[in-house]
């Protein structure tokens, strides 16, 4: 756990020191970092364009770094962050947390990748996914989920916080608190990345933009936008979609957001949804190009393409079958991403505390 609570900022915003030379992160934010069930990662690919993929966020063990993950049969976003390790978690949905409130929190850091241990990031994504999204699973048998390996096999990406900033809600019409992890701070590296050739995409996307941004507008409240800082950082933010026009969205961005100042160029918008109880998602990602408006806190989105999205929505039958396409497209890559990284296909081992919870 962090050390005391932060000392109250300076004028503008930033804390003078950090709270000690081995502090994490303000304990401020440490419920919401526990309890958000929802976090936006965003990494950067090859060309230098920044993916956000909504995901569940949490915790490490030793309380040192925020940590997500993806299926071992779909490593795309692990790759991108052992390629560049510069990535960013935005904390902007409450959807499940429980808490009132709770902050808009940047988080911008470097990431090491782990899966040089593959039964054992099974093990622990079983045991905390459970107990964090207990609804996911309830009602089904034991026997079944032991048969989703393709899906609880998993990557582990660490992100160890260098910047941190926040904002009461997600207007972001105020400047931010700020946090700053003491200089030279790093992050370990990450595991060596396996040999042989990254499996392809296993979702072809959208053969068109229009409709999905329409409706992603209509049902889903939220939206944020991602650019790269000069820093080299992903920056993802709130944004509110004002207007959608023939080759883009227009966007309204508050007044006391970071990173975007002067910003064009590429970009991406991500729109998500999911019920109090987690039982499925819905997701809508757009990348493209972002350019000023003309107005003060106005840009234009140009819609490139829409990427694939795993969303699973309806109800517990229509979400079950969901799930089991995925698994026959996706189990069949499972042997073979293990095998890469010569380790043995990792079991899904169900304990008594899982399956309460």
């Amino acid at each position: 756990m962090p050390g005391s609570p932060p000392p109250d900022p300076a004028p503008s915003g930033a804390l003078p020191e950090p709270p000690s030379t081995d502090a994490c992160w303000p304990d401020e934010l440490d419920e919401l970092f526990r309890r958000a069930v929802t976090a936006e990662y965003s990494s950067i690919t090859r060309s230098g364009s920044p993916v956000t993929v909504p995901t569940t966020p949490y915790v490490s063990p030793d309380g040192r770094t925020l940590d997500v993950s993806t299926g071992l049969t779909y490593p795309a976003k692990a790759e991108r962050a052992r390629r560049n390790p510069k990535v960013s978690l935005l904390y902007a949905d409450p959807v499940g947390s429980g808490l009132e409130d709770p902050p808009v929190v940047l988080v911008q850091g470097l990431a090491a990748v782990r899966d040089a241990d593959l039964q054992a990031n099974t093990d622990r994504y079983v045991s905390v996914s459970m107990a964090k999204l207990p609804e996911a699973t309830k009602g089904k048998p034991s026997f079944a989920l032991r048969r989703m390996a393709w899906y609880f096999a998993r990557i582990w990406i660490e992100v160890t916080p260098l910047h941190i900033y926040w904002w009461p809600d997600r207007s972001q019409d105020v400047a931010p608190r700020e946090w700053h992890a003491p200089e030279g701070a790093t992050s370990p590296p990450s595991d060596p990345p396996p040999p042989g050739v990254q499996p392809p995409a296993w979702l072809a996307p959208p053969p068109s933009w229009e409709p999905l941004a329409a409706d992603a507008m209509t049902r889903m409240a939220m939206a944020d936008l991602t650019v790269v800082s000069t820093d080299g950082f992903p920056a993802c933010l709130p944004v509110t979609v004002t207007s959608m026009d023939l080759d883009g969205l227009r966007l309204e961005i508050g007044s006391g957001a970071v990173g975007v100042e002067g910003s064009s160029g590429a970009a991406c918008l991500t729109f998500h949804h999911h019920p109090e109880a987690f039982t499925g998602q819905e997701n809508r990602t757009f990348v493209g190009k972002l350019a000023a408006a003309g107005e003060p806190r106005a840009f234009h989105f140009e819609v490139e393409r829409a990427l694939a999205d795993w969303s699973l929505s309806g109800g517990t039958a229509t979400v079950a079958l969901g799930f089991l396409a995925k698994g026959r497209k996706l189990r069949p890559r499972l042997a073979a991403e293990a095998s890469r990284r010569g380790q043995p296909v990792p079991k899904v081992h169900l304990s008594r505390t899982s399956r309460r919870a």
